[in-house]
């Protein structure tokens, strides 16, 4: 998949995660405090988390001087303290919409691993079930895989064999796991317990 598709997807679905944040607040406010499935965070800090990667190099090294130049805290720091209404999430995200920032040293492919995984931690707690174009899907398993940080993919399922059945997307060798792509993703992204069940 080339960039300016990659790009579509995140747009669209950047787009839609907007309209998501609207119907969950309609649905109930009270459901911003569900845990999600990043552990430690709650529906509304993973969608917050959502509109950080666009924030501009000199924010971001602040935030990261504020965290001792630690990634992982710094990204958890930022979702736990951001306390914007959802209206002012969901605005947040449909602004960004076109935008091709991303954070250093990433792809293009990492915003979309992002806005797809994130909206299933999203979604999956709340009994929500969020379709995932199986193109856009492949392309971020694909990303994932050949990563190594955050996710470490390779290592942590030594002796897998992931194959997607409703995509061409094989990788691991041993025991073989066989899923539709978008639970393959969440495999490869450490969200195992989620998609259980369908192992």
């Amino acid at each position: 998949m080339d960039a300016d598709a990659v790009w579509h997807h995140t747009d669209t679905q950047r787009l839609e995660i907007a309209g998501l944040i609207g119907e969950i607040e309609a649905r109930d406010p009270a459901l911003w405090d569900t845990p999600s499935l990043c552990a430690g965070w709650t529906v509304r800090n993973v969608a917050a988390h959502l509109t950080h990667s666009t924030i501009g190099m000199p924010r971001m090294l602040f935030e990261a001087a504020r965290s001792g130049f630690r990634f992982n805290a710094a990204v958890d720091r930022m979702a736990r303290a951001d306390d914007r209404t959802a209206a002012e999430i969901a605005a947040n995200l449909r602004d960004v919409v076109g935008s091709r920032r991303r954070p250093p040293g990433a792809t293009e492919r990492e915003p979309l691993i992002d806005v797809l995984v994130h909206a299933q931690d999203i979604c999956i707690p709340l009994g929500i079930d969020r379709p995932m174009p199986v193109d856009a899907a492949r392309a971020a398993a694909e990303r994932v895989w050949d990563m190594g940080f955050p996710f470490h993919a390779r290592k942590r399922l030594a002796g897998v064999r992931l194959v997607a059945s409703d995509a061409d997307f094989a990788v691991g060798e041993g025991k073989e796991l066989r899923a539709p792509v978008r639970d393959v993703l969440l495999m490869l992204t450490g969200r195992q317990a989620a998609v259980a069940a369908a192992w």
